[in-house]
């Protein structure tokens, strides 16, 4: 089948992109979307040109690594699907499509469909974490869970922090997925000891981020791939409210950003923030 990708080009943060149309005549309709920006990336190098840059890991709709806009729909037209599971047979013959990275200011790009997303990571740690030591699978049984609130933690555990929700949201807003990470913690029993805590730092260091504020419109719930309900921003709204008051003598510290991408040592925050 021949497909036209319009893909946004751009080498870095500070320098200008474009949309540089790439007309593809042999494209297998059984090739995922990565598989087919794989075979373009084969051609531009043989041409001696700069391959397309995009993030991705497993493949297998699992890791949350790869996401970017197709036709102004985060991760394509397809519910409940990654990039890496949306396969070309679910495009037209002849369909021009528009290929653009996450558009977010606390995702900022790195070159043409990667954006920087590690305020996704600063998130979960300042307070995605549990001190109940579970020990092995028979001591977890020692903890009673009922099937209901095992099925709502697993659903909200489900989020596989692509971004996408932010994505999709008018307002940038990443209370979809703060949502998540509090409440596939907060609802089992382990996780109720820090669950104050939890919601306040994690909402405290989401608006640190700069995500704009929720207003229910539910494009995030819409495109996310692991369908994680709305509910989940009204539970940490809740949690938040109930933390802020129970915690409200405790000051809240907050991770900061670092500004290069090499690990260790040399790590530097960003004087800015």
């Amino acid at each position: 089948m021949r497909v036209v990708l319009n893909i946004w080009r751009q080498k870095n943060t500070r320098e200008k992109g474009q949309f540089v149309s790439y007309p593809m005549d042999n494209v297998n309709p059984d090739m995922s979307m990565l598989e087919c920006l794989d075979v373009l990336n084969e051609e531009l190098i043989e041409k001696g040109e700069d391959p397309v840059a995009f993030e991705h890991d497993c493949r297998e709709g699992i890791c949350g690594s790869c996401g970017f806009m197709i036709n102004g729909i985060a991760h394509g037209p397809l519910p409940a699907t990654t990039v890496c599971q949306l396969t070309m047979r679910h495009f037209k013959e002849g369909e021009e499509l528009l290929l653009e990275p996450w558009r977010a200011r606390p995702f900022p790009l790195i070159k043409d469909l990667v954006v920087d997303r590690r305020s996704f990571d600063r998130i979960i740690a300042s307070g995605g974490y549990i001190s109940v030591s579970t020990g092995s699978a028979p001591d977890g049984n020692a903890i009673l869970v009922s099937k209901e609130k095992s099925d709502r933690a697993m659903d909200a555990a489900a989020c596989i922090g692509c971004g996408a929700c932010v994505a999709a949201c008018p307002n940038a807003s990443a209370a979809l997925f703060t949502g998540a990470k509090i409440a596939h913690l907060g609802i089992l029993p382990q996780g109720k000891p820090e669950s104050d805590r939890r919601a306040v730092r994690m909402v405290v260091q989401m608006n640190e981020e700069g995500f704009g504020g929720c207003t229910n419109i539910g494009e995030c719930t819409g495109v996310c791939p692991k369908e994680i309900p709305l509910e989940v921003i009204a539970a940490m709204n809740r949690d938040y409210i109930r933390g802020a008051w129970r915690q409200r003598d405790i000051q809240i510290t907050r991770q900061k950003p670092f500004t290069e991408w090499s690990t260790g040592s040399k790590l530097k925050t960003d004087p800015a923030r």
